[in-house]
């Protein structure tokens, strides 16, 4: 839900405002929709380097050329384009120039699936006559973090400057990953808290099957899901597992308590962002921050410091699902599924908490903590996480062939769970093929890569 300009303005009375902001996503079954955002690295045909902002080759004559061939409009910060809008779609920056879709919510993975291909066959029109191509992966193969460009917009500066204070690969976070994800609903609190603790234990599951980033700096770096590795070392006030998800008590409180412990990066003033790095949001809303004196937190900074934290998942007004590596289309398709057919089925939802509902905290910390490096082959409870990979599949398989949403061959959203249902069967990550690949036909180089994966 955005934010009524009329609301956006408001200052923030009390604690209690921030809880109903959250509690305003609430909606019913029938309203529940699919938002998905993935991100892609570009690089230049002939050198594979990425491409820097300016120049005829560069990010900025890309967004302008989608903008006036595909009727998108143009957002920009001054007069510096920054981001593509379409209705509820959205193309933006990531720090480096990695090309993030922002997708419309959509009712159907169907439509999803349409609106990724629909994205990239844009892009690639485009991109094509520049001599630029883009590759779906979870971190960077070749190019060291020195060699990476960075886009001018205003608050990656404030969060450049601030991330080697906190951690060592804040910046590797920044130029050098990249995601999918997937934005789902809730109908209530009690929906929003089962489904939040659900998706958090389960998510190393997805990082396992999405796992596709063994390289840094253009060899094996020990990895599966280097990616994430990478948010381990971030910054440990806005990352994580959060334990309190768990629990008794949590809900929309005890999580905005969670927020407003998250040191600030900005605020957007008068259009532009005033460097908060580092300071305490409840200061800001009592007007006593020295950067800001007697400048009052609107309702427009708390929706801009909720994106602030990183969490594995986050909610918002709507739950995001954090932990997957980017990847070619139909992962892109089927990070969706996999959720939805996870949560949007009452009965599927019930048999992944049952699957999840008795890990104890130990057991989700060594998921996480085990993954990057040993996805599908982590011992977890006598087996491994391919065996509970090999469940969860069959939970949402079930609930997506529940919803019964069919496309025009009468086929339902299930299909979109094979390219998933291949890595488990086979026990091998893409990361693994990858890294197979390197050691064989591709001779010890990363470079071919960009040629065999690209979209």
């Amino acid at each position: 839900m955005s934010i009524p300009s009329a609301v956006k303005s408001t200052p923030i009375g009390g604690r209690q405002q921030l809880v109903d902001y959250l509690a305003a996503g609430e909606k019913p079954r029938e309203a529940w929709r699919i938002g998905t955002e993935h991100e892609k690295f570009g690089f230049r045909t002939d050198d594979l380097a990425p491409p820097t902002f300016e120049g005829e080759r560069g990010i900025r004559a890309l967004l302008e050329g989608i903008a006036s061939r595909y009727g998108w409009d143009i957002a920009r910060e001054g007069e510096t384009p920054v981001a593509l809008t379409r209705g509820m779609a959205n193309i933006t920056l990531e720090p480096a120039g990695q090309l993030e879709l922002s997708g419309a919510p959509l009712e159907t993975i169907h439509q999803t699936c349409c609106e990724v291909n629909s994205h990239l066959e844009e892009v690639r029109s485009v991109a094509d006559a520049m001599g630029l191509g883009f590759l779906g992966m979870g971190f960077q193969p070749k190019w060291r973090r020195d060699q990476m460009p960075w886009m001018p917009k205003g608050r990656y500066k404030i969060m450049r400057e601030y991330m080697p204070k906190v951690g060592s690969l804040g910046l590797d976070m920044m130029t050098r990953t990249c995601t999918v994800q997937v934005n789902l609903d809730f109908s209530s609190e009690a929906d929003m808290v089962k489904k939040f603790r659900t998706s958090l234990a389960l998510q190393p599951v997805a990082t396992a099957l999405f796992a596709d980033s063994p390289f840094t700096d253009g060899r094996p770096n020990g990895y599966l899901s280097y990616r994430s590795h990478v948010w381990e070392d971030t910054d440990a006030d806005r990352t994580g597992m959060l334990d309190f998800v768990f629990a008794d008590g949590f809900g929309y409180e005890r999580y905005v308590d969670y927020i407003l412990g998250v040191p600030m990066y900005f605020s957007y003033q008068d259009g532009r962002y005033i460097d908060l790095a580092g300071q305490d949001f409840r200061r800001f809303m009592d007007g006593t921050l020295a950067a800001l004196p007697g400048t009052r937190a609107t309702m427009k900074d708390w929706a801009d410091h909720l994106t602030t934290a990183f969490p594995e998942v986050r909610l918002k007004q709507y739950l995001e699902m954090r932990g997957a590596d980017g990847g070619p289309w139909n992962r892109l398709c089927a990070l969706p599924a996999l959720w939805v057919g996870l949560l949007y089925d009452d009965e599927a939802l019930d048999a992944a908490w049952d699957l999840v509902k008795d890990f104890t905290m130990a057991e989700r910390h060594a998921l996480r903590d085990g993954v990057p490096r040993q996805a599908l082959k982590l011992p977890f409870r006598g087996g491994t996480v391919r065996d509970l990979a090999r469940e969860v599949l069959k939970i949402a398989a079930h609930g997506l062939r529940r919803r019964a949403r069919l496309n025009r061959n009468g086929a339902d959203e299930s299909i979109f769970l094979e390219p998933l249902i291949e890595i488990v069967e086979a026990d091998q990550t893409p990361a693994e093929r990858k890294l197979e690949l390197f050691h064989g036909a591709w001779g010890g180089s990363v470079d071919p890569v960009f040629r065999e994966f690209a979209y």
